[in-house]
């Protein structure tokens, strides 16, 4: 005979699996594809478009007494005007360090180096360049949105496992694949919005 502690165990068990676990799931799928977004938003700010845009140098790393750092922790990083770039260390002696640490990066800039700053001027765009910078974000938001796929398939296949073990039922299934489909959709409008933004930002003269 089934005791009521073990009933009272089985009973919140399959509680949880059934609505706690796909409450958490639904949030691991969520963190998942947040993950992909910041992905993008890291490779879309390395696209250099006709306007300075700081968030260039995000990959830039300068030795700072030993150890290497983002160089936005090193320097103060402005937008004097539209197309210029102004990079002024903390420190005076660390300018030469920026200036190697931005040419080592290889963003296409030559940084002019007064003694206490580093002025990055961007080119202005043609329009053969410009197109090919579309077509650069698009790519990369083709890429972002076949990862948010792949996680609504591996996450819609785990429910498939569930239901064939009995531990849901189809019809729970049916509402977990359209709960992720309506997430995975969410997501998916984000990428459409980043690159709506990027190509207007490139285009724009």
């Amino acid at each position: 005979m089934l005791h009521l502690l073990d009933f009272l165990y089985i009973y919140c068990y399959n509680y949880y699996c059934i609505f706690g676990g796909f409450f958490m799931e639904y949030e691991q799928i969520e963190d998942r594809m947040k993950k992909v977004i910041e992905h993008l938003d890291e490779e879309l700010s390395l696209i250099r478009a006709g306007r300075a845009n700081p968030a260039i140098l995000n990959k830039v790393q300068v030795e700072y007494y030993g150890v290497m750092s983002p160089i936005n922790q090193v320097a103060t990083i402005s937008v004097p005007e539209a197309r210029q770039i102004l990079v002024t260390p903390w420190d005076r002696s660390m300018v030469s360090a920026c200036e190697k640490a931005i040419n080592m990066a290889e963003l296409g800039l030559n940084p002019i180096n007064d003694g206490n700053s580093l002025r990055l001027m961007l080119p202005e765009l043609n329009e053969e360049r410009r197109k090919q910078l579309v077509k650069q974000t698009k790519n990369l938001g083709e890429e972002a949105k076949v990862a948010i796929r792949n996680i609504r398939r591996d996450s819609i296949d785990e429910y498939k496992k569930m239901q064939k073990n009995s531990e849901i039922t189809e019809d729970d299934l049916k509402s977990n694949e359209e709960d992720i489909q309506k997430i995975t959709d969410k997501y998916t409008a984000i990428v459409d919005k980043r690159l709506e933004d990027k190509e207007k930002e490139i285009m724009e003269i």
